[in-house]
């Protein structure tokens, strides 16, 4: 069955798949899970930036406050 059918069968756009295909085409499961694990922890990691950033702000101006 042809990518078009499929993903009129399912609701999806076609574009999306060649995008996924483009993507992850070449690539066997452990490498896309590995990719997936990467951006989870650079998900994570930029939090925990933006909380000590956030805590670094609010100490500078506790502190130029007294």
């Amino acid at each position: 069955m042809p990518v078009s059918g499929l993903c009129r069968e399912h609701g999806m756009n076609s574009a999306t798949v060649y995008k996924w295909r483009a993507k992850y085409g070449g690539m066997v499961a452990s490498l896309i899970s590995e990719m997936k694990a990467m951006a989870e922890e650079n998900r994570r990691l930029k939090r925990m930036s933006a909380d000590v950033s956030m805590q670094n702000d609010l100490l500078k101006e506790a502190l130029g406050k007294k």
